[in-house]
This record gives structure tokens, C-alpha cells and sequence, in this order.
């Protein structure tokens, strides 16, 4: 017969790790969002090309462009061959910045879309009325997962309105939606 007895020690239970891992997680990517987006100035960005802003690298944050909007004297639209590029953040939680985008009518737009904060995001622009009914076919990139960045190109050739929105499971229905607004 064996007579070795095992004991047990007493530790920490596993939900109580995964609650601090979670928590940790929460707190890194909290902090991760405030530099990028509050300091780099990391968000919106309008101009040309990936990496847009003026000569001396300049970059807008959420919402505010670096160079003139439509509208705007100096202002040039984005075309099929060099679309104007227009970065927004999913996240943390269920909004997107910025929540309201201008842009010209005939205008081509590369949205440049970077999830932040744990949650998987997806982002479809169009039509208002299809984006509200997650309508299939209505242009979108899914499964933006955190810190991942994808993009779609349209072009704002109809009438409006035009919005955009999260169709992940309950995101809508929180609030993550933003508007188009057309110039011109």
C-alpha cells in the first residue's frame, strides 16, 4: 500500500487571477488610449496618404482634421486614385471617434479603422437607412479585434444621408453609430 498522502495548498482561486488579468488588461489598454489618442494625437487624421497631415508631420486628434475640411478654403476631395484618408477609433467601449465625419459629395474616403479597449468591432459606412438595418451588402470590415487596424474605401457619389455603425452583437443598440454629413 502507498502511504503517501498528498496535501493541498491553499492558494489563490483561478477566477480571482482572471479578475486581475482582466483588470490589468482594462487599465493597460485605458492607458494605451489616452497616450495615443490624447498625446500622438492618433484618431482622425485628413489629407492625403497613410500617414496625412501638413509638411511638418503634424497629426489631428479625433474629430479635428490638420489641414482644411470640406467646405474650407484650401480644402482638396479625395479621388479614386488618391482618396482622402480619415482614421477613426472603435473603443473603448461602444463608440467611435470621431462620431460625426464631413465630406464632400463625389468625394472618395479611405476610413482607416482602429479598434481599442477588448472588444471586437466591425464598421459599415453607407446609406443611413441600410447601415440602421445592417442591410448585407452594405460596405464594412468585420472582426476588428483589439489593436488591429483595417480600412474601406467609398466613394460619396449619392444623395445621403450617410452614416456609419457597429453591427457587433449589442454594439448598435448602445450607441456605436455616427454620422455622415455631406458638403456641397
Amino acid at each position: 500500500m502507498n502511504d503517501e498522502h498528498t496535501t493541498s495548498r491553499p492558494g489563490i482561486p483561478m477566477w480571482t487571477m482572471l479578475v486581475i488579468a482582466i483588470a490589468a488588461l482594462v487599465l493597460a489598454t485605458a492607458a494605451l488610449t489616452a497616450t495615443l489618442v490624447g498625446r500622438s494625437g492618433f484618431g482622425m487624421m485628413a489629407g492625403r496618404g497613410m500617414m496625412s497631415g501638413n509638411a511638418a508631420g503634424a497629426i489631428g486628434r479625433p474629430g479635428v482634421t490638420s489641414g482644411a475640411g470640406p467646405g474650407e478654403t484650401g480644402f482638396v476631395a479625395g479621388t479614386a486614385a488618391a482618396p482622402r484618408v480619415i482614421r477613426v477609433v472603435a473603443g473603448p467601449g461602444y463608440a467611435f471617434s470621431p462620431s460625426a465625419i464631413t465630406v464632400a459629395r463625389g468625394e472618395t474616403i479611405t476610413f482607416v479603422v482602429t479598434s481599442m479597449g477588448p472588444l471586437v468591432h466591425e464598421f459599415m459606412v453607407g446609406p443611413a437607412d441600410a447601415v440602421a438595418a445592417d442591410t448585407p451588402g452594405t460596405p464594412e470590415v468585420a472582426d476588428i479585434a483589439m489593436m488591429t487596424t483595417k480600412s474601406l474605401t467609398l466613394i460619396f457619389d449619392g444623395t445621403g444621408p450617410y452614416a456609419f455603425a457597429c453591427h457587433a452583437e449589442g454594439h448598435y443598440e448602445a450607441g456605436m453609430r455616427g454620422a455622415i454629413v455631406l458638403v456641397g
